[in-house]
């Protein structure tokens, strides 16, 4: 992906995007699990934690952005990322954080890292996903996430709370993400083109990837809409 292109600055947008919606509960936990301690140890806990946590992060994605050229698991993180997707709407006002709870700095520093390893499993798919590859944007992905994480969560969830709709455009992009994995799948290129794909299929396959990214959208928020309002009655 060429630096500074338009599919370079969207990749970023929905980079920036899925830090916002996904990184709130990491923020959360990082919060609860140094909440017993004293007040001098809780922000040392807070930024030793959450550095701790973003090398974790880190290396996860990484992980993830080399698998994800193995053929066969863009297809597999796609369909995860979609049900990702999904679960954050259908997930709403469902209950409260009670989150772990540590007496000790250290015991603080482990909860953190390890929440956050187990938590952060959708932020660092999505970002993966919508990187596609490029490693200055999963560097850029994690960057912003810091600061998210760090200061953010009150912010995030304050913003949420005041505009639910920032939820459904997230989830939106996760799924728009997702489809741009299965379709870049190189198992799919009879479907969706590919290098080797004849030139006379090209308006077939561009029918196929637009119908993909369709059904995507419109299935996930059409079913996060449905549990959602099953759940209100």
């Amino acid at each position: 992906m060429e630096l500074f292109s338009s599919p370079w600055w969207s990749a970023l947008l929905a980079i920036i995007l899925i830090d916002l919606v996904l990184a709130g509960d990491n923020a959360i936990v990082i919060a609860l699990a140094a909440r017993s301690l004293p007040p001098k140890l809780q922000k040392k806990a807070i930024v030793w934690g959450t550095v701790g946590a973003i090398v974790v992060r880190s290396v996860m994605t990484v992980g993830v952005v080399w698998l994800l050229k193995i053929p066969g698991l863009m297809l597999v993180g796609g369909l995860g990322l979609l049900w990702i997707a999904y679960k954050l709407l259908a997930d709403q006002g469902g209950g409260e954080h009670e989150g772990p709870v540590a007496n000790t700095f250290w015991g603080a520093m482990k909860t953190i890292v390890v929440a956050d390893a187990l938590m952060g499993v959708d932020n660092v798919l999505g970002v993966a996903g919508a990187a596609q590859g490029a490693f200055d944007l999963v560097i850029i992905g994690l960057l912003i996430s810091v600061p998210i994480v760090v200061f953010g969560s009150t912010m995030v969830l304050k913003l949420v709370e005041r505009f639910p709709m920032i939820i459904n455009i997230g989830a939106a992009v996760l799924a728009l993400t997702a489809a741009k994995m299965i379709v870049s799948e190189q198992l799919l290129d009879n479907i969706y083109g590919g290098p080797d794909s004849p030139a006379s299929a090209a308006t077939l396959n561009m029918a196929a990837q637009w119908a993909t990214y369709a059904v995507a959208v419109v299935g996930v928020l059409g079913a996060g809409w449905l549990v959602t309002r099953r759940a209100k009655t």
